[in-house]
């Protein structure tokens, strides 16, 4: 198992945890994988929040789908319309940003439709509907302000743990006050 280093600054790789002050909307308990960061701003897909919705058919018929390791996700509040695939398929590095170890962002309907249709070996996808983006600096003064922790991301956390219990996943693992945190229930009345 690698070790939980913590992480100081906000960078490519870097998983951005909602903390408790965010109390509702799309952000609540949400896990944002920066995607890109830079002097012109910050670019991330959420990855936690499942979505119920049926593909277009251009896209690719639900029967042709054999690769049991694909999953729909609200990626985040901008461009909802628009479809970005996060995956493990390495074969792919000359069109796809490589964002952290095993995991890339990107690619063609030609390279989706391979990655739905494989089952041997087939490479787990999040197709993400949106994204999250920042101004520059705006991502760090929302951080120092308290609304996100920061956690070093890996394929573990996007690819094999269950979106529902990723938030509280990740700050037990952060471990100290963190830990803490992960066990406050989601609705607070029932306390």
């Amino acid at each position: 198992m690698e070790k939980n280093i913590p992480t100081t600054q906000i960078q490519k790789c870097t998983l951005v945890i909602a903390s408790p002050e965010i109390e509702s909307g799309l952000f609540f308990r949400g896990v944002i994988l920066i995607c890109e960061h830079n002097p012109g701003g910050s670019f991330g897909i959420l990855i936690n929040k499942p979505l119920d919705l049926d593909l277009p058919e251009e896209i690719i018929t639900l029967g042709e789908i054999t690769n049991p390791h694909v999953s729909i996700r609200a990626g985040g509040p901008i461009q909802t319309n628009q479809m970005m695939l996060l995956h493990t398929q390495t074969q792919t590095e000359q069109q796809t940003l490589h964002v952290c170890d095993g995991v890339y962002l990107g690619g063609d309907l030609q390279l989706l439709h391979e990655m739905m249709t494989e089952d041997k070996d087939s490479p787990c996808i999040h197709l993400c509907f949106g994204y999250a983006g920042w101004t520059p600096g705006q991502l760090e003064r929302e951080f120092l302000d308290g609304s996100w922790y920061i956690h070093p991301a890996n394929e573990r956390y996007i690819f094999h743990t269950e979106p529902e219990n990723l938030w509280r996943t990740i700050l037990r693992d952060m471990g100290g006050k963190y830990a803490t945190l992960s066990t406050i229930p989601e609705d607070l009345s029932v306390n």
